[in-house]
């Protein structure tokens, strides 16, 4: 990579940069705050990988193809890579927030952070206005809404949220300083245009243009779209005079509150960073509170299962069979090698009893012939 001075970048970043100057060694003492998001981190990591494996594994596998089915398998594989990539960002901070892996790998790693942000928001909405569609308007769910057409909107889906996240990925860079860390941190200071421009102005511009960016498509319309449907649905089974199981009642609620609980820190603090001035306390409280507000952001990851997957009980019958089937299956090859094991430990047994038989026929034969011999070799001497 390039020395520090021969690269442009935004004044705070420069700044920043240049503040480590005098700084000689690398500080590799963790802080409270670390030691604390890297616990999450390899929590929300172990637990997410497992469960979302476990989901795509039965739903993939094991379950009859439907609507459902292919949200959930969806959203799974969306939040199996936002949790396997936690690991790489457990290490980050492990080494004191120096990325050892490379510019390219620290665009990616960070984009699948950001593409899950997006696919999250998109299927949560689309899940919501799904179950809408199918309560306000049967008649046209049953003509129209089927596996292929869910298949082609989770495709949609897909390509927007890979559309919005090629700026994170452009804008992501690692940044030597001088101290020997090196950071895997936004550089808006790339692209820039040939007429003369503000670097700073520019640099705020992008910053403010990403923060309501993310605000705005990954949390606030997602939000108002799972809200106002979930409404619709509860009005018109008002209307009915259908009474609202507690089951959905309980999944509406937890939908939204571990949405909000989940994202609103991070964008908030993402907002708030941009903002206000340079400097100022609320700055300062942002960009400390920002990392472990993402850290929070991966729980959606691991409680997105929880809510949409095991809430459902002919789904957890479904994975408990499965899972029994899988325990019979071990079960069965461990008896089997254990049958097979004896039958040649028996028949090594049998082999050697009759081996020995043998022996003791052709040992006692060779006794007989050897005492007629004796007594032929005695009566002729007799004789």
């Amino acid at each position: 990579m390039a020395s520090s001075d021969k690269i442009v970048y935004c004044p705070l970043i420069q700044r920043f940069i240049d503040s480590t100057l005098n700084a000689t060694t690398q500080t590799t003492a963790l802080s409270s705050m670390n030691v604390f998001a890297i616990s999450l981190h390899g929590l929300f990591a172990s637990v997410g990988i497992l469960e979302n494996l476990l989901i795509i594994g039965i739903v993939g596998f094991h379950v009859r193809r439907s609507v459902i089915s292919i949200w959930i398998l969806n959203l799974a594989a969306s939040d199996l890579l936002a949790t396997a990539s936690l690991p790489f960002f457990t290490l980050y901070m492990a080494n004191g927030d120096t990325w050892k892996l490379g510019a390219t790998f620290c665009r990616i790693n960070s984009s699948i952070f950001f593409l899950n942000m997006f696919v999250s928001g998109f299927l949560l909405a689309a899940i919501s206005m799904d179950r809408c569609l199918v309560v306000l308007k049967p008649v046209w769910a049953q003509n129209y809404r089927n596996i292929q057409k869910t298949g082609r909107v989770c495709g949609v889906i897909w390509a927007l949220a890979v559309l919005c996240t090629i700026p994170f990925y452009i804008y992501r860079d690692t940044i030597q300083l001088h101290n020997g860390k090196i950071m895997c941190y936004y550089h808006y200071a790339q692209l820039l245009p040939s007429g003369s421009f503000d670097l700073g102005s520019l640099c705020k511009q992008r910053e403010k243009g990403l923060a309501f960016m993310k605000l705005f498509l990954a949390f606030l319309i997602p939000l108002i779209i799972i809200i106002l449907s979930y409404t619709a649905v509860n009005a018109s089974l008002a209307r009915r005079g259908c009474r609202r199981p507690f089951r959905f009642v309980r999944l509406v609620v937890s939908v939204v509150v571990s949405f909000v609980l989940c994202w609103a820190p991070f964008h908030l603090f993402s907002v708030m960073e941009v903002v206000t001035a340079k400097g100022h306390p609320a700055q300062k409280l942002a960009a400390k509170a920002l990392p472990i507000s993402a850290t929070i952001g991966f729980l959606n990851s691991v409680l997105n299962p929880i809510l949409y997957v095991f809430s459902c009980p002919d789904l957890c019958k479904k994975i408990r069979q499965s899972l029994g089937a899988v325990m019979e299956s071990v079960l069965a090859e461990d008896l089997a090698e254990f049958a097979r094991r004896r039958s040649t430990a028996r028949s090594i047994n049998t082999a050697e009893v009759v081996l020995q038989q043998r022996n003791s026929i052709q040992t006692t034969s060779m006794k007989t012939g050897e005492q007629e011999q004796e007594e032929v070799f005695i009566n002729s001497a007799q004789n």
